[in-house]
């Protein structure tokens, strides 16, 4: 988690200023939703993106 949070500062928050927390709440989820889970690779997944694991899994 600890890793997570580091990214999501350095990539994400650091780099904006949030008029709201809503706006703020709302771009953070789309960081995760749109960017973090489909494209991020993952050690546990042999280093590739959920999207890139669940290819070679189905083709």
């Amino acid at each position: 988690m600890e890793s997570f949070f580091s990214t999501l500062k350095t990539e994400r928050v650091n780099r904006s200023i949030y008029r709201t927390r809503d706006t703020a709440r709302a771009d953070v989820f789309d960081y995760i939703e749109r960017f973090y889970n489909p494209h991020r690779r993952h050690s546990t997944l042999n280093f590739l993106s959920p999207v890139q694991f669940e290819q070679r899994m189905t083709g």
